[in-house]
């Protein structure tokens, strides 16, 4: 049966685990390694691995450092980050990465979504979504390089284009409520979940395990992620890796199988 799954995002810059706020002040929280250990004896469902810099200033992925982590990493990995070519995604598969994600390079070329799905499979190949609202309108328009380039393409159509085109699932990432833990954007996650038929994932704003919840009650079968939320503990944002215990992520199932989606 399929199951939601609660997956923690980390993001990497200089080799080091870090986090932001609204894609902005990324505040150093240790060794990325240290947290995947962690989240092993946790026994979480899968983990996401961005490298934040690496598209932005137009650098090859570390495949040392990815090599190192799938190597430590005994669940699911998804890794990310100046992925441009199809070469590129087939070496970091090859290194023991299950999942492939890319973003701005999808959206300048969307032709490498089928080259990188020919090579690895669709089903590795997750494309991540960053977006933020217009303003004083409904309207999501995708940005990329980081946050920093507007696309001026709205986030649902992109979506269905891409499903098209061949990738294997979509991650949806609200910039603006990057880091804040405030909640989830759940009314563009419905919308995104009618929209495509692809395994979806939603990020940005977790801030609770009702967070999570409540986008599992009102989607059904998703993957709901987080970053702060896994790595900050109480108002101060001290520094202390946190997962669901078994019963916690029971209730979160139990949601997605009443919401009988």
């Amino acid at each position: 049966m399929l199951r939601p799954r609660v997956i923690p995002c980390l993001l990497i810059q200089d080799g080091g685990l870090v986090k932001t706020v609204k894609f902005k002040e990324p505040k150093y929280v240790g060794d990325p390694i240290n947290a995947v250990k962690i989240f092993n004896e946790k026994e979480a469902d899968e983990l996401i691995v961005v490298d934040i810099d690496a598209t932005v200033h137009g650098v090859e992925p570390n495949y040392k450092q990815i090599a190192k982590l799938a190597a430590e990493c005994r669940m699911p990995l998804c890794y990310g980050g100046g992925v441009r070519t199809a070469e590129q995604a087939k070496r970091i598969i090859a290194l023991g990465v299950e999942k492939v994600a890319i973003s701005s390079a999808a959206i300048a070329n969307p032709g490498l979504i089928a080259e990188i799905a020919e090579e690895i499979g669709r089903q590795s190949v997750v494309v991540v979504l960053d977006y933020k609202r217009r303003m004083l309108s409904k309207v999501c328009d995708v940005w990329t390089h980081n946050g920093t380039r507007n696309t001026k393409r709205n986030v649902l159509e992109v979506a269905q284009e891409l499903e098209k085109l061949g990738a294997g699932e979509i991650v949806l990432n609200s910039i603006e409520n990057d880091g804040r833990m405030k909640g989830y954007d759940v009314a563009l996650a419905i919308e995104l979940r009618k929209a495509v038929r692809l395994p979806i994932t939603i990020l940005g704003g977790g801030g609770s395990l009702d967070d999570m919840r409540s986008v599992v009650e009102a989607c059904g079968v998703v993957g709901v992620a987080a970053g702060s939320f896994f790595v900050f503990k109480g108002s101060y944002r001290a520094v202390l890796i946190s997962y669901p215990t078994a019963q916690q992520k029971e209730e979160i199932i139990y949601s997605a199988l009443r919401s009988d989606h």
